[in-house]
Parts: C-alpha cells; structure tokens; sequence
C-alpha cells in the first residue's frame, strides 16, 4: 500500500531562498528521485498562518521504500547540503497510509 510521507520545517534564520530552492532542486533529481519505491515528491511553501514554513510530500510505494530511504538520509551529502538550510528544531516528519479505491 502507498504511503505518503511528509516533512515540515522552517528555513535557518538569514537563509538564501534561491540558494534553498537549487539544493532542493538537487536533493529532487540527485538524491529523492533514485531512491527505490519513490513515487512523487513536491516541496511547497505556507502562506497565511503557515507562513515560513515548508512542506516536502513524498508519494512511495511501501513502507520498507520511505525506511530505506530514511536510512541513507543522514550520510548523503546531498541531503546535507539541503538540510544546511533548515534549523533542525523545526522537522516534523508523519506518515500516512493511503486509501486503496
């Protein structure tokens, strides 16, 4: 059963918006999208009451797929190139089954 996974954060304080977006880009095409199960991954930013935080949303195939890749997460320096940007206190990660029909 599919599982989406979602990942909320907020920016370190001074951070490079642009900057932000290209090593998300990156994490996208270099880290995200070779990782097996994966289905679809969007990143968005809040606005109103959400303002300066945001979302990343995973789409994976199984739960053994977001596992894996949450195991290579922290040694990938991709990954922490991206994470460079993002105060750690603020990560909140959940995960959801998707409904079958």
């Amino acid at each position: 059963m599919a599982v989406i996974e979602t990942m909320t954060f907020r920016l370190i304080q001074g951070a490079d918006r642009a900057a932000f977006l290209e090593a998300d880009a990156r994490l996208q095409s270099d880290f995200a999208y070779r990782q097996p199960g994966i289905l679809r991954r969007t990143t968005a930013q809040g606005e109103g009451d959400r303002a300066g935080e945001w979302l990343v949303l995973d789409l994976w195939r199984s739960a053994g797929d977001a596992d894996g890749s949450a195991q290579r997460w922290d040694s990938d320096p991709v990954v922490q190139a991206f994470l460079a940007f993002v105060d750690r206190s603020t990560i909140e990660v959940r995960r959801y089954a998707g409904l079958a029909g």
